[in-house]
């Protein structure tokens, strides 16, 4: 090995038995000669890996309500200790886990140490939006998860955060999610509002430019028709138990991405179905089942999972699953349901077989 000058460097072999011998001679003086040879060696570069103690943070204090793991020092458990009130949040947490208790109010102050805090978990309690005091929520700009499920909300609170992932705010009293809440969430990807009373209005314009959802579910709530201004990023909706009653031509167009659709127990009828409405290539799953459909609406080419049980359909219509039967040309459908209709299995033409050969679920 070179030193700065270019000239080489030969490790003293040496040194180590030099020591041995002085050592025996004079054992007291170990420890100076040992420290004097370790100066003189560390003025050459020797290709040792040094690697100083790893510099920790220090542990983030708990709130005395509730308990903070020593392998998950910035998680704060407070769950199931009949709480009544959000208790204040030290520094250095990253992840608080309210849920199970009867807390009714958030007070100011709470969170001013934690606005970097990531998720906030505050499932099956009792607060109001009338009991979080104003501005607690907005500091949390940082905030990935947060969830407030099976409360009592009126209204959706949700702070301003470019880092929000994931919205649960299943079981509530929410009526409205008013346009421009969720603006500027680039990383939001799922939103979860079913077991609310959201109407078709309550929801306009409420997820318009959001570049990231893939996940809506707004089921069990009061819509009369799908949520207008649906991102394209879009790969799941749900909207099972609604009162919906027609979709509107072309609104599948604008969801290039959207996979799987579930529309059961709704009022949709034929009227409200226009033809080709669910005839696109990127729909994998379709559930219409529990509705008032009459006739098998046309679906694209690349469904594999149709549900149309409990309806009142009396024809099979082999022209809904296959435009040309052929060797070559067949529907991609695996799973049909269809029981609970007025067919029987003699309703299915002698195509069918033809045009279904990979259905290998098929109940009437």
């Amino acid at each position: 090995m070179k030193d700065k000058n270019g000239f080489k460097r030969h490790k003293d072999r040496g040194s180590k038995v030099k020591l041995i011998q002085i050592s025996a001679m004079f054992p007291f003086r170990l420890p100076l000669l040992a420290a004097l040879l370790g100066v003189v060696l560390s003025q050459y570069d020797y290709g040792y890996d040094y690697n100083p103690a790893e510099v920790r943070a220090p542990t983030p204090r708990c709130s005395d309500e509730c308990e903070c793991p020593s392998n998950f020092p910035t998680a704060m458990y407070c769950d199931h200790r009949d709480l009544k009130a959000v208790p204040f949040v030290p520094t250095g947490i990253k992840y608080v886990y309210l849920q199970n208790n009867h807390i009714t109010e958030i007070k100011s102050g709470v969170f001013d140490n934690v606005t970097d805090l990531r998720w906030l978990i505050l499932d099956n309690n009792n607060l109001t939006n009338g009991k979080i005091e104003k501005g607690t929520i907005d500091k949390l700009t940082k905030l990935e998860k947060l969830h407030i499920n099976f409360n009592m909300l009126s209204e959706a609170v949700v702070p301003k955060s470019s880092a929000m992932e994931e919205i649960k705010m299943i079981g509530n009293k929410i009526t409205k999610f008013p346009a421009g809440l969720l603006s500027g969430m680039d990383n939001l990807t799922a939103v979860h509002l079913l077991k609310n009373q959201l109407t078709s209005d309550g929801l306009s314009g409420a997820f318009k430019g959001l570049k990231s959802l893939m996940l809506l579910d707004v089921s069990e709530n009061k819509l009369k028709k799908l949520p207008a201004g649906m991102p394209s990023s879009l790969m799941m909706l749900y909207a099972d138990h609604n009162d919906i009653e027609s979709i509107s031509a072309g609104y599948l167009q604008k969801l290039p991405t959207l996979q799987y659709l579930r529309i059961s127990h709704n009022k949709l009828q034929d009227s409200g179905v226009p033809a080709g409405v669910f005839n696109v290539s990127s729909l994998v799953e379709l559930d219409l089942s529990y509705n008032k459909l009459t006739s098998i609406p046309e679906i694209g080419e690349n469904l594999e999972h149709l549900y149309l049980q409990v309806n009142d359909i009396s024809k099979f219509d082999v022209s809904s699953f296959c435009k040309v039967v052929s060797p070559v040309s067949y529907s991609k459908i695996r799973d049909l349901r269809l029981d609970g209709n007025n067919l029987t299995p003699q309703s299915l033409p002698l195509e069918a077989s033809q045009c279904l050969p990979l259905a290998t679920d098929l109940e009437i």
